[in-house]
This record gives C-alpha cells, structure tokens and sequence, in this order.
C-alpha cells in the first residue's frame, strides 16, 4: 500500500519500520564468505548489469554462464552491496536453498530439459509471500518473526514449476505500509531502511520497496512486488523500473500476507517490459483457493511476449490525464515530452479528467481496507506458524516491544482496523460499493465514451528524501488510485529523470486488458530507451 495515496485523498499521514540486519536473517554464509564482493560489483563493470532473462537464457544455452554462475554472481554483488558499499537494505533474508535449486537447473538443462524462459533465472520475492522453505514470511514485522511457511503460494509454486531460482525475500514497508499514518515507506522493523538505488537519501518508495531497488541495483533481473494502492508502481517509478499490477484476479493471492481482498495482488517488477511479459505469463492463472482469480479462466495468455510490437502505438487513441498537465512538479516537463513521443509513434491524445472523479472516493477506499485488512490479516495469522494469531495479537506484541518494534512510527491504522466489525457491516459495503463500484464505473465510461486504448498520467513525482522522523512526504502528481480501486491493470514504464531521479509513465487499461497494456507499453520503451542504471549517489546536501 501506497501511503501517499492516504494523504492525497484521505488526509492521512505515514507509514514505516525499523532495526534488526541482514546479519540477523538466515543467509547461505559459505556462500557470502567465500565470494567476496569486489569494488567493480558497485558499476557498470559487473557481469550481469542491466541484463536481461531473455539474454540470460541466450548466454546458458551456449555454455558461457549456468544457472549456478549466475546465481553465485547476483549472490556476491548483494554481499558487497546490500549490507555494504551504499547499503542499500533491499534484501530482508537470502534463500539458503538458492545454489541448490540452481544446480538442480542446470542438470536438467544438461539433460535436454529446459522449463520456459524462467529456467534457472534468479527471481526474489517480497516477504509478504509464503515459501515453504528455510526462509520467513514476516511483511517485515518483527511480530511475525519465525513464521516459516507450511505451504507455498501458489505463484511461488507456478514460479519453482517454471524452473526459477528462489534466490531469497526483498524488505519492504512494514505490513506493506499500512501500520500507522505517518510512516516511512521502506522501512521494517526487521528489515530496516531500504534506500533509493539512484541517490540514497531519498525514498524507494512503498511498499515493494525492496523489490524495486533491488532490481534496479542489478541484484536480479527480476523480483515480485504486491500492490493494493501504488506499492508496485510507485516503487517502480521511483527506481527506473517497469512496474506492472495486474487486473486483480489474473494473479492468486493465496499465501500472501493480505491487505484487501477488492485491491490486492502481486505483480512483475523488471527493467525492460519484455522482461514482465516473460514473469506475467508465468504468474496468471486460475487458482482454485481463490475464488476471484475464476473470472480469468479465457483471459489469460500463456505467453504476453507475443503481443510486444514496436509499432503498437500507430492509430491507437490514448487519454491523458488532465491535470498532470498542469503544476510545477519536475515530473511535468517529462510527461510533456512522453505524450510527444506518444504523438510521433502515431498515436492520438485525448484529454480526459479522471482523478476529479476518482479523488473523492477516496474515503470510501480507505475504510474498505481497513474492513478487509482485519478479516483478512486473522485468517491468514490462523494458519500460520507465527506466535501472534491475530491483530490484536500484534498491536499487543508491538506495544510490548515498542523501542524496537515501533522506534519511529506508531500502529494507528492496525488499531483502527482492530476496532471495526465484520465484513457484513453496513458501512463496509456501502464504502466498497462507492469506492470499487464507483471506480470502475468511471474508468470504464471514460475508456468507452473516448474509444481509448489506455489512460496515461505521470506515476508519482521525483522520490522526495527519508524522513523517519515525519513520515512520507508526497508533493506532486501520483496516478496509481483508478486502477487500484477498480481492480484494472496498470502498467509503469521509465519516461526520464529529475535531478538524477526516475519518473516512471503510467498506462491503465480496462480489466483483463493486459495484452494490450504491455503492447502500448513496449511500443513506448522502445522509442524512448529512458531506463538508466543507476550511480548509487550520495545526498544532494552532504
């Protein structure tokens, strides 16, 4: 969850987290020690930067890397990044099992046994995912320390049945940004402060925020992120990534640490939208312990790399959101120059004004999560293997353990959500009918009435500074809301930099839209190649 969101419609505040290393998590040690980072893991000199899966593959088919190599390489850079040089924080636990897997990958490959395109690629996951190996489940939080998984998720099951490597679990914002009102986004109390990979005093944005810095680090070609308002996009943005959340319902949210049952679910966090195509169409699919992913039985596509055209965007007509037009965010000058790129590929733009509409069911939003987050944090906690079996179980063990479990922030949206009832509370569904309703009815209208392929807005504005003292501060444009509160797809791809910051451009579409939203979105990135690696520098005021 995007707490930004909270402030822009709801007048709310923060969310954030603290303490505990990297030291402190279950890591392969040998592995750590004996392949020592070297200062060339820290620029474009590393082997693997900026690579991509479909070149991984290319490179392991003719003998030059293996599955176990690459591993051992993304597993040295991490060891000389994450806890070193400017480190970053992004990783909240390494899989120990990680060479293991990739050695089983690669005697398949020698077998003449190749899975898809994710065999032997290493994939990280955020640690609001179940595995069911030596690795925690804990959506960073220090109450749920411990909690090892009995089961896989099912899109870890569909990523190990696809042939990935697990190489570990990525930090995030604590419960995925929806503890208190004013928190920062990327810190955990187990995981600590993630930073921004670009310039490392500024926000990595939430919640996926471990997941967004360490695919921009190079410390994989690709990692999964869960959204409920911005927490793929945004993070996405801010590290000059290609952030997707899909329609809910193409992606099983069974074994994820929830937040609402209307808006969850996972997603592709890459650096090149081929690259989420390729992990989309391992992820979606029909999940019998869902109910909601049922209605994406025929909607699915076993492979979205087919509909990756650089000519895509000739004839289609594309909306533009309105007010991102006007302001003085440093986002706007580039959101200009991408609708003139847009322009010059052959497509036609279409002012249209959505957030008018969309803003002010923004309470109505916020109370649905905070209905949906107790229902859904005491069944999961039921089940688990933490000590803390439900919500009050974790606002009491916080209270308890408040210097380290609470150092910055407080627990003020938990104990709000405590206080509610049930999901048959009359204001539950009226707020869900307003707000899930009320969404889809504009974004729908405004696709239809306009014949329009895709709605266009700037994602979120240059990353501002880490404030743990005061919490987030989100001044300029954000455009994650309409997708998020209908369900719709939403696709984020790098349109430029503001002082050395990425700024991604959004492209929403209608359910079950995801085809066509990778196919404009590509047409795009590849008429404007504004992903940058980025040079790990240090604050603006030293």
């Amino acid at each position: 969850m995007n707490r930004r969101v909270f402030l822009r419609n709801s007048s709310l505040a923060g969310v954030a987290l603290s303490t505990l290393s990297l030291d402190a998590c279950t890591t392969d040690t040998k592995t750590v020690k004996t392949a020592a980072a070297t200062a060339a893991d820290t620029d474009d000199t590393f082997a693997l930067n900026e690579i991509t899966v479909t070149e991984l593959q290319e490179k392991m088919k003719a003998g030059q890397y293996t599955s176990r190599s690459i591993t051992e390489l993304y597993l040295r850079r991490i060891a000389g990044m994450d806890k070193k040089g400017p480190q970053l924080r992004s990783i909240i636990e390494l899989n120990p099992d990680a060479l293991s897997i990739a050695e089983e990958m690669d005697k398949e490959r020698r077998a003449g046994k190749v899975r898809g395109p994710l065999h032997g690629i290493p994939v990280l996951i955020k640690d609001n995912i179940n595995s069911a190996d030596q690795m925690q489940t804990t959506a960073g939080s220090l109450a749920l320390a411990g909690n090892k998984a009995s089961q896989d998720a099912f899109i870890v099951k569909k990523l190990r049945d696809a042939g990935a490597v697990l190489l570990g679990k990525t930090n995030l914002s604590e419960w995925a940004n929806f503890r208190s009102t004013r928190s920062t986004s990327g810190w955990s109390s187990r995981g600590g402060q993630t930073k921004n990979a670009y310039i490392l005093d500024r926000t990595p944005s939430g919640s996926s925020s471990g997941s967004g810095t360490a695919v921009a680090a190079n410390f994989c070609a690709m990692a999964i992120g869960t959204e409920t308002d911005g927490s793929i996009v945004s993070p996405a943005s801010c590290n000059g990534l290609v952030g997707f959340k899909p329609t809910v319902g193409l992606v099983s949210r069974t074994g994820i640490i929830p937040i609402s049952a209307t808006q969850d679910t996972a997603g592709p966090m890459t650096r090149t939208v081929r690259d989420a195509a390729i992990l989309l169409s391992a992820l979606a699919g029909p999940d019998d312990a869902d109910p909601v992913t049922q209605g994406s039985a025929g909607k699915t596509s076993p492979d979205y790399t087919k509909f990756l055209f650089p000519q895509a965007l000739g004839g289609k007509i594309i909306g533009v959101e309105k007010s991102h037009l006007e302001g003085n965010s440093d986002a706007i000058p580039l959101f200009k120059k991408a609708i003139e790129v847009l322009k010059s590929q052959g497509a036609t733009i279409v002012e249209v004004d959505v957030l008018k509409q969309i803003n002010p069911l923004g309470e109505a939003e916020y109370d649905v999560l905070l209905y949906e987050f107790k229902d859904g944090v005491n069944k999961y906690l039921a089940t688990a293997n933490a000590k803390v079996k439900t919500l009050a179980d974790v606002i009491a063990f916080n209270k308890q353990n408040e210097p380290k479990a609470m150092p910055f922030f407080k627990q003020e949206i938990l104990e709000a959500s405590e206080k509610l009832g049930d999901l048959s509370t009359p204001k539950y569904l009226e707020a869900r009918r307003k707000s899930y309703a009320g969404a889809r009815q504009i974004l729908s209208s405004t696709l239809r009435n306009n014949r329009l392929a895709a709605i266009i807005g700037i994602t979120n504005s240059p990353a501002p500074a880490i404030d743990l003292i005061n919490g987030d501060s989100w001044p300029g444009p954000g455009f994650s809301s309409p997708a998020a509160m209908a369900g719709y797809p939403h696709i984020t791809v790098p349109m430029g930099q503001a002082h050395g910051l990425p700024v991604g451009l959004s492209f929403v579409g209608p359910a079950y839209g995801e085809a066509g939203l990778l196919s404009l979105a590509y047409a795009y990135e590849q008429a404007s190649k504004q992903r940058k690696a980025p040079e790990f520098r240090g604050p603006f005021v030293g």
